[in-house]
């Protein structure tokens, strides 16, 4: 495994944390669990793409959640840039959750 396998693995992780630390306004289950990330990609240059979902198209927190999200993820230390791209192919449905989420909500 090379050197920047690595960094990128661990930057995933920290990245992985950080969207752990973002809430649905709704939904008492942070994002990440909710199951509202599709995909995270960082490239050599330490840019992060987040594809991700909304619970539905006219959530209240449309404007605000991608804005929140790559904020968040910008303040770590070894990324330079972070963009969100909002999608809903697939659209998000409850069993995206994670089996976490689900305990909580009280679905298990």
């Amino acid at each position: 495994m090379s050197e920047s396998t690595i960094e990128t693995n661990v930057l995933g992780d920290k990245i992985v944390r950080v969207l752990k630390t973002i809430y649905d306004p709704e939904i008492p289950v942070d994002i990440y669990e909710l199951g509202l990330i599709y995909d995270v990609f960082v490239n050599e240059d330490y840019e992060v793409k987040i594809l991700m979902t909304l619970t539905t198209p006219n959530c209240p927190v449309a404007e605000t959640l991608p804005l929140e999200v790559e904020e968040k993820v910008k303040s770590i230390n070894e990324v330079k840039d972070a963009e969100v791209e909002i999608t809903f192919d697939p659209p998000w449905s409850q069993d995206l959750m994670s089996e976490e989420a689900k305990l909580e909500l009280g679905m298990l």
